[in-house]
This record gives C-alpha cells, structure tokens and sequence, in this order.
C-alpha cells in the first residue's frame, strides 16, 4: 500500500489489517485494526464483532489504538540560515503536548517532509531539537521540512510517567502522531503526501515498531545503527549492566523473558514485520560497540524473509556516531528519500 493510496487515512478512517508473525518469533496471528486519525472520529454500528483487546502495552495494543496527531504550532524563530528557517515547535499526540523543531526551506514549496526520532539522551540534560543536528541541517538544504520531535518526557513535552516501564512505547506514538500533525497541518509548504522517517539508534528501534503499527502512514524509512529489535536485548546491553532500577519495575510489571515469553513476543516489531509496506534503509558500521552490527543483520534478514524492500549498507570500521564515513552515509540517505518522496 502506498502513501497515495491512503489519503484516507488523514480524514479519521480506520484501515483494518491482519497481524502475522513472522521471523521465527513465533506467537499466532491475530486480527486486529490499525487506526490513525488527525481528529474525531465518528463510527457507524457493524454487525462484525470487535477484536479481542490486546495489551496497551505491546505492538498489537499500540495497532489496536487509534492515534491522534493534531495542532501542530510553529512558535519562536530559533535559528535563519541561507536555505531554511528553524522553529520551535508543538503537536498533540494522543493527548500529550510534544514539542520539537521543524527546519523549513526557504521558498513556496510544497516540500517533502521528515520526522526525525533521535536515539537515547538522558530526559535530564536533553534541550530541545537535540541529538540529529548534522541530518537537521543538511536535509533543509536539500529541500526538506524537517520536524524533529522531542518524545514526551523529554524538553518542554508533557510528561508519561509509565513510559519507562512501558519500554517507551509512547515515543513510537509520538512518531506517529507526529506525521499526523503534519498531515493535519495543511501548510502549503509541506506536501502531506510525501512524509518519510529517519531515526538513529534509539529512533531506528522506534521507526521499526512505526513501520509494523501504521504501514502505508509514511512513504519510507532510514535508520542508522539502530538498536535491537528484540527490546530484552537493548535491556540487557543497556540498563541491566548499569544496575538501572527500572529493569526491576518493567520484570515485575511483565515478567522476564522466561517468565513470560509471549509478552516479550509481542514488544518486538520483528514479529510482525509482515506488516511493513515501505522501503527500508539501514546504515551500520561493522565496528560499532554500542548497537552491535549483528541486530541489523538480523533485522534485515527478517524483512527479506518477509519479502519486505529492505537494504543493509555496512560501513567497514565505521562506529556508533558515523564519522569519517557519514557524509557517504548521508549522500546515500539523501539518493534513497528523493528516490521515494520527489
């Protein structure tokens, strides 16, 4: 399904598809809906009976909501360049204020747009529009409304106490919502029918979970040394070394992978990855010690086995920041977003 093909899509209705599961995550297939809306949504009486509901916190609960990305306000001027001014900005995402910035190219447009989703900064140093500043710049003067969003919890966002244990699944609403707010928009600079998604560690992990919750509600998708799609494994790189007391409170709320198996099948976007109807690009450097390159081989293996368009590119001795390598990084990105959104 392409982003043409669902123009329905801003206008509140709900496309209903079914959840499989694929690569070799097991768990059994279930009917569910994904439902997407940039404002009310009136419903008409169906003889059909409702799906069974699912956890609120897994990819099926996360398909079975009906997400709402609304009011999207540009505040102060934060920054003019030659090619593009910066805006601080805010938008609704399922009831949470969520704030951000939005790069906007000099010029009448409409121009393509990105959501960009940052990876991991502690919410307690983060500031605003922080983590993607390089891809920010050089993708406004390429031609591209840039909207960075902060997720909730982070800078002048509300807050989601329950986020963390939720293994940040609210950060994948937000992403979604976050479209939908541009969608809703209706700016004439910015062509609500080409939006894509870029995001780096953290973020690749939340454009996978974008892509299996909402397929055809973006054109396509970059990620760059992306973290696991299996959550207990960044778990277990991340917190459990550092003794970080919220892998306790998520093991008790859902019980550990032993204990419960099922749960954790169902918070990674590899066992639904059947969903996905967009491209895919992933960057990874072979010598990167923080998001190992082995989780996107086996993310892309995945996808191909699903059938899915999906391409690795490895960068030999590359590590987790993308240095020496990262403005062939990017002229391959900037090839593969005007391949599919001009």
């Amino acid at each position: 399904m392409r982003l043409r093909d669902i123009a329905c899509v801003a206008a509140g209705l709900m496309l209903l598809t079914a959840v499989g599961c694929t690569g070799g995550d097991g768990g059994g297939a279930a009917r569910t809906e994904s439902r997407v809306s940039s404002g009310p949504v009136s419903r008409t009486p169906s003889a059909e009976p409702s799906p069974t509901p699912a956890d609120a916190v897994s990819i099926p609960g996360l398909i079975q909501r009906e997400h709402r990305g609304s009011d999207l306000r540009l505040g102060a001027v934060r920054a003019r360049t030659d090619a593009y001014t910066q805006y601080a900005v805010t938008y609704e995402s399922n009831g949470l204020t969520i704030s951000g910035i939005m790069n906007v190219p000099d010029g009448d447009g409409p121009f393509p747009a990105l959501v960009l989703a940052h990876g991991y900064i502690d919410p307690a140093v983060y500031t605003t529009g922080r983590g993607l500043a390089r891809e920010q710049d050089l993708l406004a003067r390429n031609g591209y409304v840039v909207l960075h969003t902060d997720y909730r919890n982070h800078a002048g966002s509300d807050d989601d106490p329950d986020n963390d244990v939720n293994l940040r699944l609210g950060y994948t609403e937000d992403v979604i919502a976050a479209v939908l707010a541009l969608r809703s928009a209706a700016r004439p600079n910015i062509d609500d029918e080409r939006i894509g998604l870029l995001g780096r560690s953290m973020g690749g992990g939340v454009v996978y979970n974008t892509l299996v919750v909402a397929p055809g509600l973006i054109a396509t998708a970059v990620v760059f040394a992306p973290v696991s799609a299996r959550p207990e494994e960044n778990i277990d790189q991340f917190q459990r070394p550092d003794r970080d007391p919220i892998v306790g409170e998520i093991e008790a709320a859902h019980g550990t992978p032993e204990e419960n198996p099922a749960f954790w099948r169902q918070v990674s976007p590899l066992t639904y990855v059947d969903r996905v109807t967009e491209p895919l690009l992933i960057h990874h450097g072979t010598a990167d010690d923080t998001c190992p390159i082995a989780w996107s081989e086996r993310t892309t293996a995945a996808f191909e086995a699903a059938g899915k368009d999906v391409t690795l590119r490895k960068y030999r001795g590359e590590g987790h920041t993308f240095a020496p390598q990262w403005p062939a990084s990017m002229d391959a990105t900037l090839s593969f977003f005007d391949r599919h959104l001009r």
